[in-house]
């Protein structure tokens, strides 16, 4: 029962997340990088700490060096250098393709998992991992006749790739810190708190780069679509999110929640022509069921 329950927290928190794509569209070029990760953790910050008070003070108490550090390490590549990295590549390429392009995180994750966490993989899972490569590689045009590298678009979809870099690691981290956590602090973490420990962290790396993009002025200058995205970025694809994924993590090994990650692009891609209007190609379709069949080959023996 536990296993399914993590499966469903995760399809959670991989959905949610990959609504970030959509409602990054919404502020991107008319507010600084740093400026939109900060506010969006202010808004997941207040959503936050009136909930788990209690849990907070109780989770800071028993928490060792080692889980602050770890945590901090989360904070830096799951939500500082992946919104970095997300957003510079807005600048440069379409939502749809950027969504797409997460994709890659299944397979990241996999290759960490076995590296790191010393997970063994089957030809499933290997077959996996080359279909989503082969997925990203369609998308970037390279296994077409005739297309190369896009050199317009080459820059901005290298730094979503980076974006699922940043992803994969995070989540790698987490499962590291859900295993540590469970031993020195002898009792079942708090999602919650996790959350809220992990968002303040990114706030402060934020907050310093934001005062250089003259956020006042920028702020003062938007209207109540791009307030919403920025709600929208700090309740849901921030705070709601990371609960689910923490409440999903300590119950899934990392094969699974690699699996589950290709819940990402998909969602980014089908919110990209629904609700932006953006246009898919059959090349993007298809990197896309590539993406999506690797996700399912990769947490195969996991579900």
């Amino acid at each position: 029962m536990d296993g399914l329950s993590g499966k469903l927290y995760l399809i959670c928190a991989f959905s949610l997340a990959g609504t970030s794509v959509i409602a990054a569209r919404f502020v991107t070029g008319k507010l600084g990088t740093f400026t939109i990760t900060a506010v969006s953790l202010f808004f997941a910050l207040v959503f936050l700490l009136p909930l788990c008070r209690k849990q907070l003070v109780r989770y800071l108490r028993l928490m060792s060096l080692r889980n602050f550090l770890f945590l901090s390490l989360q904070a830096l590549c799951g939500i500082f250098l992946f919104r970095m990295f997300l957003l510079w590549g807005l600048h440069y390429t379409g939502s749809g393709e950027a969504g797409i392009l997460t994709g890659a995180t299944p397979a990241i994750t996999a290759l960490l998992a076995m590296i790191v966490l010393r997970e063994p993989v089957s030809g499933r899972k290997l077959a996996g991992i080359l279909c989503t490569v082969g997925g990203v590689l369609i998308i970037q045009g390279v296994l077409t006749p005739g297309k190369g590298l896009s050199l317009e678009h080459i820059g901005g979809n290298l730094l979503i790739l980076c974006a699922a870099a940043c992803e994969s690691a995070f989540n790698t981290l987490s499962r590291i810190s859900a295993v540590k956590a469970a031993a020195d602090l002898k009792e079942p973490a708090s999602p919650l708190a996790q959350t809220a420990i992990v968002s303040a962290i990114a706030l402060i790396l934020c907050l310093i780069p934001a005062a250089f993009e003259h956020p006042l002025k920028e702020l003062a200058g938007i209207g109540m679509l791009e307030w919403t995205a920025l709600l929208w970025y700090g309740v849901f694809v921030t705070a709601l999110a990371f609960i689910c994924w923490y409440s999903g993590i300590k119950r899934c090994g990392a094969f699974t929640a690699a699996a589950y990650s290709g819940m990402m692009p998909l969602t980014s891609l089908l919110l990209a022509t629904a609700v932006l209007g953006e246009s898919a190609g059959y090349q993007q379709w298809l990197g896309g069921l590539l993406v999506i069949l690797g996700m399912f080959l990769i947490g195969t023996e996991g579900l």
